[in-house]
């Protein structure tokens, strides 16, 4: 799928293995021919101390796009740069998926730890890229910006945000119950919600609330997967030490086997270990990814109700104005004038938000259906990645202690007394 919420290029992806729900496309190849924009985020480096303590990136933009500075560019960008970016993106692409940010660590202790760092460093590679090949977003000025800008000008342009994304979680619910609330019909005299009762909206709603539901708990059961190797691993290589040294204190056959089945043990762990990375990357991490897709989404969502809600807000007081003016110029009034000007400027407002409320339907309608085809790609390959490592490791294991069976099996007293 071409220019999808999902589309992405990352430089760490092989034809066989896609990382953080990817594609499995191919990045866009640098051409004379062809445009083309690929990103790359790479040597993640901690730069300060204590509370001051954060991780820089080095973020490589190769293109043939002619309003860029050049065929090539290096920059240095921290996380709060991305979050710029994507705040910026928000606030003025009403209507698009926004591609979803790596949360923070909540746990200070695994801030700088070698693979929360990794995994954010994926997910900052995909993020940018799938903005890079979104067919609206890529001629972003402020993308240019993000992938040209110097350190200072990144530093003074993000010091002025404030958008929706900072606000504590707690805020940010609040905006979302806000779009549910009612406001009072001037015309009527009473209350009634100011909702959108198109049917195909509350079906999307719908799925995609339910879908956010049922990716969590997916998320929640592989991320107990991915541990539950790790926990295993770990308790083999003990194992195997134990053994290993118990069969060091016998000098006879059954010594020997014993140190087999230790290195053995011990080779089973790190294959365990390895199947558990394998998990989290092709598997854990595009759960939660997609977890965090739908969080955005429903942000569009709740700026979606906003502008219907603003669009009946100013149609109900237009209608309020015109009644006043029709008086006014019953009566000849000499207010007339001022009315008819407050009028015109009330319409020509009102007319902007049914136009922006349109936009916002429109390329919903256009987002919702690039992300289900590209959500039904990536859930298939993340589930055959799944499948694939479990019967590998399920028969790395299942050789392993099939190969020791004979040497056991010759140090047993039944053995040698059925021989």
């Amino acid at each position: 799928m071409q220019h999808s919420f999902f589309n992405t290029t990352s430089h760490t992806m092989n034809p066989s293995q896609r990382s953080l729900s990817g594609s499995l496309q191919s990045p866009r190849s640098p051409s004379s021919s062809q445009p083309f924009l690929s990103v790359s985020v790479t040597d993640p480096v901690k730069l300060g101390n204590g509370v001051q303590a954060y991780i820089s990136y080095r973020v490589i933009t190769k293109t043939n796009f002619p309003e860029y500075q050049g065929p090539e560019k290096i920059v240095i960008r921290r996380y709060s740069d991305f979050i710029w970016l994507r705040d910026r993106l928000f606030e003025k692409y009403k209507g698009i998926f926004i591609p979803p940010l790596p949360e923070k660590s909540a746990v200070e202790k695994f801030r700088f730890s070698a693979e929360f760092i990794e995994m954010r460093r994926l997910a900052l590679d995909i993020f940018v890229n799938r903005i890079a090949s979104h067919h609206e977003l890529q001629q972003s000025e402020d993308l240019r910006l993000f992938l040209q800008a110097e350190e200072e000008t990144m530093e003074r342009l993000r010091s002025h945000e404030n958008g929706i994304f900072k606000k504590k979680p707690s805020d940010f619910m609040q905006i979302f119950k806000d779009v549910q609330s009612k406001v009072s019909d001037v015309v009527l005299g009473k209350e009634k919600p100011v909702e959108e009762s198109d049917p195909e909206y509350e079906k999307m709603k719908h799925y995609i609330f339910e879908l956010e539901n049922h990716l969590a708990e997916a998320q929640k059961h592989a991320y107990r997967l991915v541990k539950r190797h790790r926990e295993l691993g770990q308790s083999l290589s003990d194992f195997g030490k134990a053994v290993k040294l118990l069969g060091a204190t016998e000098g006879n056959s059954l010594g020997k086997a014993f140190s087999e089945l230790g290195m053995k043990s011990e080779a089973l762990s790190v294959k365990l270990q390895n199947e558990a990375q394998q998990l989290l990357v092709n598997f854990e991490e595009p759960l939660k990814d997609y977890v965090r897709a739908v969080q955005s989404i429903k942000a569009t969502i709740a700026e979606r109700a906003n502008a219907f809600r603003r669009h009946c807000e100013l149609s109900e007081t237009m209608k309020l104005k015109e009644i006043n003016l029709d008086k006014l110029m019953l009566i000849r009034s000499d207010k007339v004038g001022e009315a008819e000007y407050e009028y015109n400027q009330l319409k020509a407002e009102s007319e902007q938000a049914t136009k922006t409320f349109e936009t916002i339907v429109r390329l919903m309608n256009e987002e919702i259906g690039r992300f289900q085809e590209q959500k039904t790609i990536d859930m298939g390959i993340a589930f055959h990645e799944f499948a694939k490592g479990q019967a590998r490791l399920a028969n790395g294991i299942a050789d392993a202690w099939r190969s020791l069976i004979p040497k056991l099996e010759a140090c047993s007293p039944s053995h040698r007394i059925n021989q």
